[in-house]
């Protein structure tokens, strides 16, 4: 299977190159959230720890910096572990993929308490999901599935 082309636009490679600036971290990837007024970055892996720094410190100064949340999540070669990635720090507990090629669906479990969390705030966090699975992996959809007692 070949990973989609991530076209970034003049906009997210500047944006990228502030972020690497300040934080040292490398970035894949930016999502510019006009409607919940954050930068999403898509970081390398192993750069996490990078990206915010001590207690938030390369993060907070970042956001300073460029005005604007910041969220990262860590890139993963791994569709899989690229959405769990992505709904950190809620837990996901399952990962089913159905459909093929750019029509596949990624349906998610979390747990009770973590729903809240992965749905995040007017649905931004599942959002970020769909979003960045659908640039970095080519899925067509991220569902939350939900437990039918």
């Amino acid at each position: 299977m070949s990973m989609p082309e991530v076209i970034l636009t003049e906009d997210c490679m500047r944006l990228i190159s502030q972020f690497e600036r300040l934080t040292g971290a490398g970035s894949r990837d930016c999502v510019i959230d006009e409607r919940n007024n954050r930068l999403i970055f898509v970081v390398n892996p192993g750069e996490m720890g990078l990206a915010i720094g001590r207690q938030g410190s390369s993060i907070k100064k970042a956001m300073d910096v460029m005005g604007k949340k910041i969220e990262v999540v860590e890139y993963s070669p791994d569709p899989e572990q690229f959405i769990r990635n992505c709904f950190l720090p809620a837990k996901v507990t399952a990962v089913d993929f159905d459909g093929e090629g750019d029509s596949r669906v990624a349906h998610i479990e979390v747990s009770d308490e973590d729903r809240g969390i992965a749905i995040g705030k007017e649905g931004k966090n599942i959002f970020k999901a769909k979003k960045l699975a659908q640039r970095q992996h080519d899925v067509s959809d991220v569902l939350l599935v939900t437990d039918v007692e």
